[in-house]
């Protein structure tokens, strides 16, 4: 990676610890909300409450000009055997080129993980995305009625918005990984990933908004 690459990097990262988690989880609870609620283009309500976990990314962003780098902090979200959403997890996403044409703009990113094979991938350290799991991008709409074959069987649907312009998109080659600094912040000491998503951690109050986002619109128990 070159110098250049590294230090817009760096500078994106440097951005992203100014905001405290407690605040980010709010943007992302605000980000889930906007995504899921608008009447003709939003994420299938149906998919949300199948989905095994959310992850959100709010304001992901692209840094360099001639060398194409993305990153973005974000939460996670699974649910435990009863179908309850598990204290938010930290989480990191970061490649460089994966599918995003956002120029310079931040992008929201919502994903739903489908199946047991993506929340593996999930409680792992790190996972690359469309590698380690598939990627398709999600149907937008009131239902999943649309969705073809491939996005049927995908592990991991995505969708994007940026500047009021909302759609699917498949996020292919970027990494998504735990964050341990984000985790430590939040919860005040050392917890894993893992503990934190299987439900062994409790949520802080600071998650009270991001948790009720998601059970507004995904349930409190898996459908299908």
């Amino acid at each position: 990676m070159s110098k250049l690459t590294i230090s817009i990097l760096f500078i994106c990262t440097t951005q992203a610890f100014a905001e405290t988690e407690a605040q980010r989880l709010n943007t992302a609870a605000q980000v889930l909300t906007d995504m899921t609620t608008s009447k003709d283009s939003s994420i299938p309500t149906d998919l949300l409450q199948k989905s095994h976990c959310a992850v959100v990314i709010p304001s992901l962003k692209k840094a360099g000009f001639i060398f194409s780098g993305k990153y973005g902090r974000g939460f996670a979200s699974c649910r435990n055997s009863s179908g309850a959403w598990s204290a938010p997890a930290a989480m990191r996403v970061e490649g460089g080129g994966f599918g995003l044409q956002i120029g310079g703009e931040d992008v929201d990113i919502v994903m739903l993980v489908m199946s047991q094979k993506g929340m593996d991938g999930l409680l792992a350290s790190k996972f690359t995305l469309g590698a380690d799991a598939s990627v398709a991008a999600g149907p937008v709409g009131r239902d999943a009625s649309a969705q073809t074959d491939a996005t049927l069987k995908a592990d991991i649907l995505s969708w994007s918005k940026s500047k009021g312009v909302f759609g699917g998109l498949a996020l292919q080659g970027g990494t998504l990984r735990v964050d341990n600094d984000g985790d430590k912040e939040l919860y005040g000491r050392s917890v894993t990933g893992t503990d934190i998503l299987t439900s062994k951690v409790q949520a802080p109050t600071s998650a009270s908004a991001f948790l009720s986002a998601l059970t507004r619109s995904g349930g409190t128990g898996r459908k299908g």
